[in-house]
This record gives C-alpha cells, sequence and structure tokens, in this order.
C-alpha cells in the first residue's frame, strides 16, 4: 500500500504561526523589556578562526566541542551496541545465572540517575583506577604520530581519562537501554519462525544467525538508531565532568563574554543539526527496512 505524501494542513500554518509568534515575543522580552544588546557579530570566531601559522582556517571553542560531541556519541553507540548485544542473549538465554545477570544489569542501572553515575564513574575510574594504571603517563610516553591518532579519534592526551571516563560512564548507561531493544527484537520474532527452522534441522544458533536475527536486525536497527539521538543529547550530562564538548564549551563561551543568548542559541542549533540529521537518516532507514523486510518473510 502506497502512503500518499500529506500537504500542509491548516493545523501545521496555526502552528507554525504559533511558535513565530512565540519568538518574536521572546525577542521582543529580551530587547525593549530586558534591554539585552544582541551581537551576532561575535559568534562566528568562536566557531572558526584563522591561523596565521598555519595559514588556513581552523576550528575554534564551539566546533571543537561539536566535533568532541560526534566523538563521544559515536564511540558510546558502537560500544553500548557490543555490550547490549551481550546482554539482550543473556536476557534470552536458558541459564537462569545469565538472566538474572542481564536483568539486574539493566534495573540497576535504568534506576539510577546518569548524573550519579557520571560522579562515581569519573572520581573512581578517573582518579583511582586510572591513576594506579598508569593510564595518562602511558599516553604520554607514545610517539607524537600515536597521540595525534588518538586525539583524532578520542581526546588530546591531557583529556583521555576524563574522555574515557565519560565513554565508560555513557556506554554502561546507553547499554541498558541497548540490551532491551534487541532482545525485544529477538523476542518479536513470530513463533512460526522459530518453528519452522527448528523443522529444517538447524541448531540454535544456526536459526539465530540464519533465521531470527536477519529479521530481528531489521526491527532492531530503527529504534537502535533512535538510541543513538538520544546519546547524543545525554553526552551533554558529561559537560560537569570537565569533558571539552558542546555544553561545556558553551558553559565557557557564556562566563568569558555573557553572551548568554546567542551562545546557547547558537549551542541549540548545532544540537539540531546533529539529531535532524540522524533523523532523516533513521527515516530512510526505516523506509528500506520496510521494504527489505517485506521481500524477506515473502520469500521464506
Amino acid at each position: 500500500m502506497v502512503r500518499r505524501k500529506r500537504g500542509i494542513t491548516t493545523l501545521d500554518v496555526a502552528v507554525i504561526a504559533l511558535i513565530l509568534a512565540i519568538l518574536a515575543y521572546l525577542v521582543y522580552r529580551t530587547t525593549v523589556v530586558i534591554h539585552y544588546h544582541w551581537n551576532w557579530s561575535v559568534i562566528p570566531q568562536y566557531m572558526f578562526r584563522f591561523d596565521e601559522e598555519r595559514g588556513r582556517w581552523v576550528v575554534n571553542l564551539l566546533m571543537q566541542g561539536f566535533i568532541t560531541t560526534i566523538k563521544l556519541s559515536l564511540w558510546t553507540t558502537f560500544l553500548a551496541l557490543i555490550l547490549g548485544t551481550i546482554m539482550g542473549f543473556f536476557r534470552i538465554s536458558t541459564s537462569l545465572f545469565k538472566r538474572l545477570t542481564a536483568r539486574s544489569y539493566v534495573e540497576l542501572i535504568r534506576n539510577v540517575p546518569p548524573l550519579v553515575l557520571i560522579f562515581i564513574f569519573y572520581f573512581f575510574l578517573s582518579d583511582q583506577i586510572m591513576t594506579v594504571l598508569g593510564v595518562e603517563d602511558f599516553i604520554l610516553s607514545l610517539s607524537d604520530r600515536t597521540r595525534k591518532i588518538l586525539a583524532f579519534f578520542m581526546a588530546s592526551p591531557g583529556q583521555f581519562s576524563a574522555f574515557l571516563s565519560a565513554v565508560i560512564t555513557l556506554v554502561l548507561y546507553e547499554g541498558a537501554y541497548m540490551t532491551e531493544i534487541i532482545r525485544a527484537g529477538i523476542q518479536s520474532i513470530e513463533k512460526g519462525q522459530w518453528e519452522a527452522s527448528s523443522a529444517s534441522g538447524l541448531s540454535w544458533w544456526q536459526q539465530m544467525r540464519f533465521v531470527i536475527l536477519p529479521q530481528a536486525i531489521r526491527r532492531i536497527l530503527p529504534p537502535i538508531a533512535g538510541q543513538l539521538i538520544s546519546t547524543i543529547k545525554d553526552s551533554a550530562i558529561v559537560s560537569v565532568v570537565s569533558v571539552q564538548e558542546l555544553t561545556f564549551q558553551g558553559l565557557e563561551l557564556m562566563s568569558a563574554t555573557y553572551l548568554t543568548f546567542e551562545v546557547w542559541i547558537t549551542i541549540t542549533v548545532l544540537y539540531f543539526i546533529l539529531t535532524f540529521s540522524c533523523s532523516l537518516g533513521i527515516r530512510r532507514l526505516e523506509v528500506s527496512l520496510h521494504i527489505e523486510g517485506t521481500s524477506f518473510r515473502a520469500s521464506w
């Protein structure tokens, strides 16, 4: 069935007009009532600046934080997916110990505020374990080329411990949600698929590999992509432990320039660009997976 694209309705126009009216009122309040002096001309220089030594434009504070946010989100999503896959299989395991382990992990993490987890893992991992293991000394002992590679993919040597602590905390937090996504995706496969594959003489792992997972992945990927958007927004919380992501850089810039509205509006736009781009990608992914899934079920 082909769905017709819905055009702009009267309700859409009314909502857009209401939003514009609210924005106009807020601008009026800040400009006329509060007497706030807008100064947008300085914002671009905090995003990009011209480096005279290198002879080219380089990223500045806000874009550095923007890039760090992307790194945090990608590393967190990748590692949380691995952790969530393991815990997801534990959740559907026939072993009582594995089921209890995964259930305890999910319930513990999902019922503890992420801010509490951030402080626990930052002060415990960064100040204690990483100091004992000599992580910072090891990073500093690496060659310049290796440190540049680490800085490109993760963080600079001075920020590496804080960045790693933030990643581990976010992985544990997001991994709990990934676990439930993967468990639900596998258990959502119709019972007839299990019975048909079992009747074909396939073992449990062969059933999972050839029949169940190919179908479950099509159902799992869209919510996982949605979890990526949540991870981008959740990454802002690590600013409290001085990880130099977008929100932290915004706080630093606001305290230095007192450009409260300009800085936070710019940060809002950057977050929106990042999350909205992911949303568009998710929509295309859902359409393609729906088409592929329909053809797969027909062939099976």
